[in-house]
């Protein structure tokens, strides 16, 4: 009964809610409409007054004097501005030509008019002239333009007269309409764009106040309730009618929470009922529960949790029954399995770091800490494909370190090692992060550096080479220096793949050996050369 009683009263309030609705919308609509016809009556009016009809000709001819002219324009303006002190609604009267020129204006500075596309067909055509909506720069309101056509003899355009209307009388009627702020009137256009409304609201801009799909379900169901969140953020019910002769809608609407306010207490009274019956039988469940079934359920649910993985499960032994026995049973099980979960846990991290260092010594060169000469010719392909992709170039440097044979059979085979791996240290702290150094084999090293040209190679490389010279290096109690020697070749311009470039910046380095070593060469652009292994 209660649920019916509901039902009832929300129908009955819903259609005192659309009829409403209706009539407020139907009645502000026509007056609307009403008031556009009016003003448009008003400046075919002007169009024809005593001061129009005399001075437009002067105004309007081209071979008047310029003295004439000045009058003419001084008794219409005179004339417009005697107008806007009668009509609050007007902003600005204007007279112009076929070309859009402004002959004559009420205000002090003329500004330029938002006319409509064709508005010089509709002209010709002796129809109205209707604007769209915009903001006013000066005043900083909404104004639209209206216009009519100014006539001679045999029908003859002249001109138009034009007047830029603000909304401030129809807000004023949308105000009178609104049932002393029970309904919230707006005045829209098709796009959703807010003109004016009965609440006063400072509109600094022309904003969309409705998501599409509201516009499309208010303007094709016109006449009906829908219920949507208003521009204000609350949530309302609201019904529209379309404007004559225009693309715009008059929307009256209701906060939904007050015209809804009295069938709401009665639905909660209702659910009120439904839930302290509902919770007498779920008191009544709930004491059956905790003495029969609960035990149960809850082992129930362990061993769910069990099976999909998770054994923290630690199950409370509330009795010494049967159940409780199982439960402690079952608590055991647990225990054991997440011991044997955690050694093997335990044993998994042991491999993986294992598998990890022996990653690390597949890709790295044991004696100098560097890359491998097989992760170099990965990683170069990579580098290669990168910046083939978007097109950046990278400098490859192949460098040597001169007289190396020498200095083994000189000092020995350990303080070589010592060399390589000082060498190696030097190369790794005078590059960027973002560059890549390796051992290439015996004493060569190659590095790659990305985003880098030929200029810059070659003064990196340079930079390298003359740190290598600074630093001083222990063999067997004498501290001696090395030197090295540097090709540098750069992509594209060298080659456009691992091997080509590799035998460009070799090639390069061959150069520098023969040029009496310890410098830095850049390949040549040339043709591939073959050549020998330089002289050690």
């Amino acid at each position: 009964m209660g649920w019916v009683s509901y039902v009832q009263n929300r129908r009955f309030l819903s259609d005192n809610i659309r009829q409403e609705l209706r009539v407020v919308t139907a009645q502000s609509s026509r007056e609307v409409a009403l008031w556009f016809q009016r003003k448009l009556n008003d400046a075919r009016t002007y169009t024809v007054s005593d001061t129009v009809l005399k001075y437009r000709e002067r105004l309007f001819r081209t071979d008047t004097p310029h003295i004439e002219k000045v009058d003419a324009q001084r008794r219409i303006r005179d004339y417009f501005r005697s107008l806007l002190g009668k009509f609050d609604e007007y902003e600005e009267l204007i007279l112009l030509d076929l070309n859009g020129k402004t002959l004559a204006t009420s205000a002090k500075k003329a500004s330029p008019l938002k006319m409509p596309e064709k508005w010089l067909e509709t002209a010709r055509a002796d129809k109205p002239i209707l604007g769209k909506p915009y903001l006013d720069q000066a005043s900083q309101i909404p104004v639209m333009v209206i216009a009519t056509p100014i006539l001679a003899d045999r029908n003859r355009i002249l001109g138009v007269l034009a007047i830029k209307l603000n909304f401030q009388a129809i807000g004023l009627m949308l105000k009178n309409y609104a049932h002393g702020g029970a309904v919230d009137l707006q005045l829209i256009t098709k796009e959703g764009i807010l003109l004016v409304s009965s609440v006063p609201i400072p509109l600094k801009t022309l904003r969309k106040i409705m998501v599409d799909s509201t516009l499309d379900r208010l303007f094709s169901n016109e006449g009906i309730p829908t219920k949507y969140t208003g521009y204000q953020g609350k949530p309302v019910v609201g019904t529209l009618k379309k404007v004559t002769e225009l693309d715009w809608g008059v929307v009256a609407e209701k906060d939904r929470q007050k015209a809804y306010a009295e069938i709401v207490r009665l639905r909660n009274l209702t659910l009120g009922l439904f839930a302290g019956v509902l919770f007498l039988i779920g008191l009544c469940a709930y004491l059956l529960g905790l003495s029969i079934v609960r035990p149960l359920a809850r082992l129930t649910k362990g061993a769910d949790k069990v099976s999909a993985g998770d054994l923290e499960v630690d199950l409370p032994v509330l009795s010494r029954s049967e159940v409780g026995y199982l439960t402690q049973v079952f608590n055991q099980m647990v225990a054991r399995l997440r011991e044997g979960r955690e050694q093997l846990a335990a044993v998994n991290e042991a491999l993986t770091e294992k598998n990890k260092e022996l990653e690390i010594l597949s890709i790295t060169d044991s004696l100098t800490g560097l890359h491998n000469r097989k992760h170099l010719m990965e990683s170069l392909s990579g580098e290669i494909g990168r910046s083939s992709r978007y097109e950046r170039p990278f400098a490859l440097l192949i460098i040597d370190i001169d007289h190396f044979k020498n200095f083994n059979d000189t000092y020995g085979h350990l303080a070589g090692d010592d060399v390589l791996r000082k060498m190696g240290n030097v190369f790794q702290k005078s590059i960027r992060s973002c560059d890549y150094a390796a051992r290439y084999g015996g004493e060569e090293f190659i590095i790659v550096m990305p985003e880098i040209g030929q200029d810059e190679g070659i003064k990196a490389a340079e930079r390298i080479r003359g740190t290598v010279a600074k630093e001083k290096i222990d063999a067997n109690g004498h501290s001696v220096t090395v030197t090295i020697s540097v090709g540098v070749a750069c992509f594209p311009e060298h080659g456009d793949d691992a091997q080509g470039i590799i035998s460009k910046a070799d090639a390069a380095l061959y150069q520098a050996k023969r040029r009496g070593r310890d410098r830095v060469v850049l390949a040549s652009s040339g043709r591939k050369k073959k050549r020998k292994k330089a002289a050690q």
